[in-house]
């Protein structure tokens, strides 16, 4: 298995956005679900448009079973009400050009994904870059590292910094004072 890294420069997030925008609106929405909610991808493919009305994501995750309820941010709010528009309840927000009403799958998702990591030159790039992305620029406006911690539902805060890569960044601010 790959280990993945989150996006961790503003700009890059920018550009990637703006990739997805001019080239596909469904690409560029599952990307921005992704960076704002910290879902798996697993999760957010299984997505359909009811799960998405109001204020808040209602879903059971796959992985744990567990009921999760997640607010929508304002930005993405504005995105989703203009990607909906008049779509049914029961359609899927990411759908397979494959199929009536199939979602796309998780080997779709991750060509997606790299596409935009090629043309912006990043390694290191997989489906769940898109909740450590979410994870890492969470904690990096929050410093809550308990409430990711529950939100990604890891058993410790040392688990949780390690995941979003924030126990590298730190080594590797040491290392590049480090001399003898």
């Amino acid at each position: 298995m790959n280990f993945v890294q989150p996006i961790r420069d503003p700009d890059k997030i920018s550009a990637i956005k703006h990739f997805f925008k001019s080239r596909s609106e469904r690409d560029y929405m599952m990307f921005l679900v992704g960076i704002n909610t910290g879902l798996r991808i697993s999760d957010i493919l299984q997505l359909k448009v009811g799960d998405l009305r109001g204020q808040h994501i209602r879903l059971r995750e796959t992985k744990t079973r567990k009921q999760k309820m997640i607010r929508i941010t304002p930005e993405l709010g504005r995105e989703l009400k203009r990607y909906l528009g008049d779509k049914e309840d029961h359609e899927y927000i990411f759908q397979s050009r494959v199929g009536e009403n199939k979602p796309i799958g998780r080997s779709r998702a991750y060509k997606i994904l790299r596409e935009a990591a090629d043309a912006y030159n990043l390694v290191d790039i997989g489906t769940h870059t898109l909740r450590k992305t979410f994870g890492y620029h969470f904690y990096l406006q929050t410093k809550d590292v308990a409430m990711l911690q529950e939100l990604f539902n890891h058993s410790s805060p040392h688990i949780t910094l390690r995941y979003i890569g924030i126990n590298q960044d730190s080594m590797d601010k040491a290392m590049s004072k480090f001399k003898i």
